[in-house]
């Protein structure tokens, strides 16, 4: 029988503990391995160079502790620094982006698109006074959004991301109702165009809104609170602005899951159904579908997870508790330098 596999996990802070938390009943028969660099955190404020050396890094000293395959659950980390965690451990390395694009290439609109010359998202209740930006002759014009016909959307082509009202807006291929997809990241995320990359890659249409305050509201544990829900509505409803043909939301930040609930509720709330791919799910289910793991997955063991942690362990076992949605206990500081 081969041996156990061992599964790292790593992340800056918290964040990631929400993949962690999916793979546990995907992979039950694993050992796993968490590293929380919180003594670095935040990664989105540092350069490149200083991103990719903190989490090889921490990609090293997981891998010295037994692990087998490695996943990135960090999106700052997997964006700026994917490639530098591959060349330097010889391992299988996941991140987080790639999975979750698929996983919105492979959803279901949350309705079928109207036949009707109004666009779906503008009802009665959010009729947004968006922009569309088009290319003519080498300007970017602004012009109101209007549904484009089908022979003026295949001459929509235009490959290179540009920025427009905080999103990052690429548009590729044929332009319909089904392959638009909205991301809620971090500025550090968004500014690196990870999201938009991987999905124009899958001919998806990708929008992706900056939230910088999200993070800081579920680290306060302001997860059912009004103001969280105040600031969603204001996020969701700037985002639509500017993006009404969206029909999928992507959960680009691994602390965003634990806010889904009051996410589908605001969205409701606007008369916008959406579906929504949670990114710390789609990773979960691409780590369990990875070929290294198949052989593993009859074994009948005790599920072992061990915890380490680059600054305060009373903290870490505080926040990481509601993270992982169960006790962080025996959790192990561990020194990884500046």
């Amino acid at each position: 029988m081969p041996p156990t596999q061992t599964i790292g996990v790593f992340d800056s802070g918290f964040g990631g503990l929400t993949v962690l938390r999916a793979l546990l009943p995907l992979i039950p028969n694993a050992d796993y391995i968490y590293l929380g660099d919180t003594a670095r955190l935040p990664y989105g404020s540092k350069s490149r160079e200083t991103i990719a050396r903190y989490a090889v890094s921490s990609a090293k000293f997981l891998r010295e502790q037994g692990a087998d395959l490695l996943v990135i659950a960090c999106n700052t980390a997997t964006a700026l620094a994917l490639a530098d965690i591959q060349q330097a451990i010889p391992i299988p390395v996941i991140g987080v982006v790639e999975p979750g694009a698929r996983a919105a290439l492979q959803s279901k609109p949350p309705f079928q698109a109207s036949s009707s010359p109004q666009h779906p998202f503008q009802t009665s209740s959010f009729r947004p006074n968006s922009e569309r930006v088009k290319r003519v002759e080498g300007e970017v014009e602004k012009s109101a959004f209007l549904p484009l016909p089908a022979e003026a959307a295949q001459n929509h082509l235009s490959q290179v991301p540009h920025v427009r009202d905080s999103l990052i807006v690429a548009d590729v291929g044929e332009i319909s109702s089904q392959n638009h997809v909205l991301v809620l990241a971090t500025a550090a995320t968004v500014q690196s165009r990870a999201y938009t990359h991987a999905l124009n890659a899958l001919g998806l249409e990708a929008y992706e809104k900056a939230c910088p305050l999200l993070v800081p509201m579920v680290e306060e544990g302001w997860i059912n609170h009004p103001v969280t829900d105040e600031v969603l509505k204001i996020y969701l409803t700037e985002a639509l602005t500017a993006a009404p043909a969206a029909q999928t939301l992507l959960l680009g930040c691994t602390h965003y899951p634990l806010l889904e609930p009051a996410i589908r509720r605001t969205l409701a709330s606007m008369g916008h159904p959406l579906t929504v791919i949670d990114s710390a799910q789609a990773t979960a289910h691409a780590v369990a579908a990875h070929p290294t793991l198949v052989s593993h997955n009859s074994q009948t063991k005790t599920q072992s997870c061990l915890f380490y942690a680059t600054d305060s362990v009373e903290k870490f076992q505080r926040l990481g508790s509601a993270f992982l949605g169960q006790p962080v206990t025996g959790v192990r500081h561990i020194d990884l330098g500046g």
